[in-house]
């Protein structure tokens, strides 16, 4: 064979490099690029994972592996290798994507649905009353001078939707209302849900006696408000646990009521409940007058922390709203918690057995555990202890760095069950800043205590109805407040 020949046929044998795998590969890195731009300009904007210089290494890892990754499509070197990274790398900067987009969506979800309240307003008739649509009626009897608004929005949207004109007949209160209703001297009245819950515990048949006939859900815009903190470590964090299921931004009494006093300088939280039928002086719908803590929730989320900023002298920054299908969910996101129980008791819901020391509680047990207050010995000041010990439970999991890995399925089963005012920004700088100390919170409790009496304090809301509430101690108010004001301060 000839030289010539030789070196044609050496030619003929030596592999090109493939021009299908080199577009396959430039496809690959621009589609790289793009997911992680996207992610890294979330994870800044937002600041996520911005402790111990994370955002940095992550920053530098992917900018390695676009270089690297155009140098060898450059040099057509290692092509098939070039491809596993590209493709790994995107699967890694779409689950980052996922994971930012995910974060950012229910912190808005939140945010959105602190910032306007539903209040359900109806026209209910006697069960067995022959009216079944409003064109039926002319006049409703409705308390105009403690729910005007809701009662004037109802009235409205009957109008529009119904072409009816309804007149309304002033009576002192819903209780009255309703009395009338039953007794049969009026055919209709109008009937705020968050009321409901009030007439229920006067009168057990109270659901089966009535039946709507019309109902709207009033849709009002909440007022900002700008009574914080001037240290943005320092903050309280108003929490409140409300007695319904379903929309979180429905209007409800708040049936567990805690301030959490968060000082991230020296890592100390404090955690103060104040009873639900505290006899308190409530504003803006309650006119100032006095009731019980948990009629503060029906006039709205921002009442009652008005109430408790009135009460304790101190600026409340923010508010958790969480209701009980949220409470269960969280305890399944954290896997459970384990509480030191020093009181052997068992619950109505679920008739769970609790023995004196350290239980363990699922979902369902945890909230057996946090409602019973009957079968305790200090009836609701044992039961605002039991609140505090799970909350603190959960909050221990949640600030503590073996809860990281949990925190996107903790995040996604929130995202329909509590609403706050605190920003997507704030979360993270709080959150970045507690993962980069590494240290963990000193939690403290406290609760103001009274004397309970039933039918000697009159209610704003059921003036009529014979009430258990609290008249509290003046000087356990006093003292709390001072705790609340020293772990504020830095003591």
């Amino acid at each position: 064979m000839t030289k010539r020949s030789r070196s044609t046929s050496r030619r003929k044998t030596v592999k090109r490099p493939s021009k299908t795998l080199t577009i396959v590969n430039i496809v690959l890195l621009v589609v790289f690029t793009l997911l992680s731009a996207i992610a890294l300009f979330l994870m800044f904007k937002y600041q996520f994972l911005a402790f111990r210089h994370l955002n940095i290494a992550l920053t530098a890892v992917l900018g390695v592996i676009f270089v690297v990754s155009l140098l060898l499509i450059i040099l057509k070197k290692w092509q098939l290798g070039t491809s596993v990274i590209l493709v790994l790398s995107s699967l890694v900067s779409s689950m980052l994507l996922f994971g930012f987009n995910s974060a950012i969506g229910v912190a808005n979800k939140m945010n959105e649905t602190a910032s306007y309240s539903e209040v359900e307003m109806s026209i209910v008739v006697p069960k067995d009353s022959s009216i079944s649509d409003v064109s039926q009626l002319t006049s409703v009897q409705a308390p105009t001078n403690n729910d005007a608004s809701n009662i004037n929005a109802l009235i409205e949207q009957i109008s529009k939707d119904k072409g009816v004109t309804l007149t309304t007949e002033t009576v002192d209160s819903y209780r009255a209302a309703y009395e009338n209703l039953i007794a049969g001297s009026s055919q209709a009245m109008v009937m705020n849900s968050a009321y409901s819950g009030l007439l229920e515990l006067s009168y057990s048949d109270y659901a089966d006696n009535v039946k709507s006939i019309y109902t709207y859900t009033v849709k009002v815009a909440k007022e900002s408000d700008d009574n914080t903190s001037t240290d943005a470590n320092v903050f309280n964090i108003y929490i409140s646990g409300i007695d319904t299921y379903g929309s979180i931004s429905t209007v409800s009494r708040s049936d567990v009521n805690i301030i959490l006093t968060v000082n991230m300088n020296t890592h100390k939280i404090l955690m103060t409940t104040t009873p639900r039928d505290s006899y308190v002086q409530i504003p803006d719908g309650g006119a100032n007058q006095y009731d019980k803590l948990t009629h503060a929730g029906i006039y709205g989320v921002q009442t009652s922390e008005k109430t408790l900023e009135n009460l304790y002298g101190i600026p409340i920054d923010y508010y958790a709203r969480i209701n009980f299908t949220s409470f269960l969910n969280l305890i399944d996101a954290v896997g459970g918690v384990t509480v030191y129980n020093d009181q052997a008791f068992t619950s109505l819901h679920g008739n769970y057995q609790f023995e004196v020391g350290n239980v363990t509680l699922n979902s369902d047990k945890a909230l057996g555990f946090v409602r019973e207050r009957y079968s305790l010995q200090n009836g609701d000041y044992d039961r605002g202890e039991n609140q505090l010990k799970v909350i603190q439970a959960i909050i221990n999991k949640l600030t503590s760095l073996s809860s990281i890995s949990s925190y996107s399925t903790i995040i996604t089963s929130l995202e329909n069950s509590v609403q706050t005012d605190m920003s997507l920004d704030k979360m993270m700088e709080l959150a970045n800043a507690q993962l980069d100390s590494g240290k963990s919170f000193t939690i403290t409790s406290q609760e103001v205590t009274g004397t309970g009496s039933t039918g000697t304090l009159v209610s704003y809301a059921m003036p009529t109805a014979s009430l258990y509430m609290i008249q509290l101690d003046q000087t356990s108010v006093a003292t709390a407040s001072q705790a609340i004001k020293d772990v504020m301060a830095g003591k």
